[in-house]
């Protein structure tokens, strides 16, 4: 059943996961994307980053984000699109083998226009240990179920 922007309540919480974060797919995204050596190079890593190893970029996990949030919120929703992000953090380091999973809070349900409304969740990324790893606000366009 297709969510619309009147199907959603201030308050209304989500949950979606587990996704594991391979040293693989840290380096392939890494050597694509953001070639930084902490990112790229797991012997220099271990020896030189403060972060004691390998660590996957910061896009990559927002990206992985990105993908829970279209596979348990997203995909049956009528949406048509974002207005960009808010309050956009990187908490702690993912690592290979994470198994990241998200947490989804709606904020804020403004309508906007006839024919969408804008909702702003709160989406937070967590490890396997429950440290919040990532977070951010959303600007998520919904279609309106009249204008449909």
């Amino acid at each position: 059943m297709t969510t619309y922007f009147e199907d959603v309540a201030v308050g209304d919480t989500f949950e979606h996961g587990d996704y594991e974060v391979t040293r693989e797919e840290i380096l392939t995204f890494a050597e694509q994307y953001d070639p930084q050596w902490y990112h790229t190079d797991p012997e220099r890593a271990a020896e030189e980053s403060p972060y004691g190893g390998l660590i996957a970029s910061g896009w990559h996990t927002a990206s992985v984000t990105m993908r829970l949030l279209v596979d348990g919120v997203l995909d049956d929703a009528a949406v048509v699109g974002a207005k960009g992000v808010d309050e956009l953090r990187w908490r702690v380091p993912v690592r290979p083998g994470d198994v990241l999973r998200i947490e989804v809070e709606v904020e804020e349900a403004i309508p906007e226009r006839p024919e969408r409304g804008v909702v702003r969740p709160r989406i937070e990324t967590y490890n396997g240990d429950g440290d919040c790893v990532f977070s951010m606000v959303g600007n998520v366009m919904y279609r309106r179920r009249d204008a449909a």
